[in-house]
């Protein structure tokens, strides 16, 4: 699938970043154009792939390139104002060599989360293109303020946008670990994820055909119930000693019995397993299996089968499937996107956190008031005994 992604805010831009990084790693050239948007100079000179030319630092006039402060009503108003300077990179974009857009933006900064519902608005007003999200979702110990900022500006962008792929980076931290490592580590499983699915089709000279080929028309049929989306993936090591599900046979004892069973399992795993976004899997409208790995360990029957058990387990009529060969890999790997999902935890908690967050901040506005007003009396009493 080709993709023109737009990285919106200092998450967004580090994530594109990354996946430009991995598109040239993988050679897939899903990437057809990377962009960077931001409010903050420093933030967009800290990118390493994203081309000088396609950094577009908006807000100047109101700013001055130190960002927004995480004011997401702030962020929203500065991208209405400079959406132009954001189009004049987008015009460079080859627009007849893409499938879709795609706006990466986390959900609890100012410029993100402002700006990115902005940005998506204006893009399906223009473009024919189907224009996708993907929503980084602070976790809960980043603070209250990016709790609200994500609950204030997660319905505007899933209404903005053709479908909301989400990360939840709060069902990927792990104890103790640093801010920095924490960050860099989930950018990668970000990628790594999202990678895989969009390069799935995408093949290249000398590389192996499909048994079972998914196209951009799959991903984008299976995003068309719009809402909410989520992935899940897993992975295993060909041959060696690792005792994974296929390390435990050689290249000669792998049949097309135990390839099968193997491909299911981790179709299993990836839906069951860790989702970007958890949720109840029976509430999944629409979902997508694909498999990836050396051309031997995979077949037909055992994507028919993880597709098959898929249906079973989301009750959707609508469970598309394939295969992407990979010769310099030694891991298979199944990726399940389920999209339009309903029954998330996660989604109601943010909204309860930010209802709560937001009563509190009314009453701290009601008692600074009041302690303004206090304190104007009491300084008016002060100076009417001087004189």
């Amino acid at each position: 699938m080709k993709l023109a992604m737009i990285g919106f805010g200092q998450a967004g831009g580090k994530i594109v970043d990354r996946f430009v990084e991995y598109d040239r790693r993988i050679g897939s050239d899903v990437v057809r154009s990377a962009i960077a948007v931001n409010t903050a100079k420093a933030d967009l000179g800290g990118l390493d792939n994203v081309p000088e030319r396609n950094r577009v630092l908006i807000g100047q006039a109101r700013v001055k390139g130190h960002g927004v402060g995480a004011d997401n009503e702030l962020g929203a108003e500065i991208a209405e104002e400079d959406i132009g300077e954001v189009q004049g990179a987008i015009d460079e974009v080859p627009v007849h060599e893409i499938d879709a857009f795609l706006i990466v933006a986390g959900m609890g900064g100012g410029t993100g989360s402002g700006g990115a519902p902005v940005l998506a608005k204006h893009l399906k007003r223009i473009y024919t293109e189907p224009v996708y999200g993907l929503g980084i979702l602070p976790a809960q110990d980043e603070g209250g303020i990016y709790t609200l900022n994500a609950a204030r500006s997660f319905k505007t962008f899933v209404d903005e946008v053709d479908n909301l792929l989400v990360f939840d980076n709060d069902a990927w931290r792990e104890t103790g670990e640093s801010v920095r490592g924490g960050y860099d580590r989930i950018n990668e499983e970000i990628v790594r994820r999202f990678g895989v699915l969009f390069a799935a089709g995408e093949v290249q000279q000398g590389q192996q055909v499909a048994e079972s080929v998914v196209d951009s028309s799959e991903i984008i049929n299976t995003l068309a119930c719009g809402g909410v989306s989520t992935i899940g993936y897993a992975t295993e090591t060909v041959g060696g000693t690792d005792g994974g599900l296929l390390g435990r046979f050689k290249d000669d004892e792998v049949d097309a019995t135990q390839t099968t069973n193997r491909i299911t399992s981790l179709v299993r795993k990836a839906a069951l397993g860790r989702l970007t976004l958890p949720c109840d899997v029976e509430s999944t409208e629409r979902s997508l299996v694909v498999t990836s790995g050396p051309p031997k360990y995979l077949n037909r029957k055992g994507v028919e089968r993880g597709r098959k058990w898929l249906e079973d387990e989301t009750h959707s009529m609508e469970v598309r499937g394939g295969d992407y060969p990979l010769r310099s890999t030694d891991h298979v790997g199944a990726v399940t996107l389920l999209s339009g999902v309903t029954e998330v935890p996660r989604i109601k908690e943010l909204q309860g956190v930010a209802v709560e967050t937001q009563d509190n901040i009314e009453t701290i506005r009601e008692e600074s008031d009041d302690n303004l007003q206090n304190l104007v009396q009491d300084d008016a009493g002060e100076l009417e005994a001087l004189f």
